[in-house]
């Protein structure tokens, strides 16, 4: 029985405690104004909504080589790209890498350039062997390209223009092959 009222006590004198150092009309405020201010924050520091700043702005040009293959942006122009940001250990890039090769087949006029940012280069071509992908890739591993388009996350895929403009930028995995997607490139 004493040890009973010992344990009262000390939750008593606890809870005494904390009412002296929070009032009560704060404790419930501070947790619901601290959950509000986070939500912002990561509301308003996040640039990955479907209407970016860059959107309607010329692509920024860049020219890379990882050794085995080439890419020029500006030797592009003409054509309506497709460029993706990706890696070989994200599980979503993966994921849509076979759609991307399947738009490509189905619109030869687009150019599908990829960009992994892989910074093991062995890792990458075993990738790349492995998988036999169909359409343009290079290996960025300094992360140089997707710092210049503001890709924070991968996978992020940018529609540039004939004219170099970009057009849109697609978030996270997508069906390449959607008709939604296959018609809004065809009329580009």
């Amino acid at each position: 029985m004493p040890e009973r009222k010992q344990q009262r006590s000390m939750v008593w004198v606890g809870q005494r405690r904390d009412a002296r150092r929070w009032p009560a009309r704060l404790r419930i405020r501070v947790p619901a104004v601290a959950t509000l201010a986070l939500c912002g924050l990561l509301a308003t520091a996040c640039d990955r909504g479907s209407h970016p700043g860059r959107i309607g702005s010329p692509a920024p040009e860049f020219a890379v080589s990882d050794g085995a293959r080439t890419v020029d942006l500006e030797k592009l122009r003409g054509h309506v790209v497709v460029l993706n940001f990706w890696a070989t250990y994200c599980i979503p890039c993966i994921e849509e890498v076979p759609s991307l090769g399947e738009m490509q087949r189905r619109l030869p006029q687009v150019a599908v350039v990829a960009i992994s940012s892989d910074e093991d280069d062995a890792a990458y071509r075993q990738f790349l062997t492995d998988n036999h992908l169909d359409f343009l890739t290079v290996r960025d591993g300094s992360g140089r390209i997707p710092k210049m388009y503001g890709t924070i996350k991968i996978p992020e895929t940018y529609v540039i223009d004939r004219r170099g403009i970009l057009r849109r930028k697609f978030v996270s995995a997508q069906d390449w092959t959607s008709p939604e997607i296959l018609d809004y490139l065809g009329k580009l």
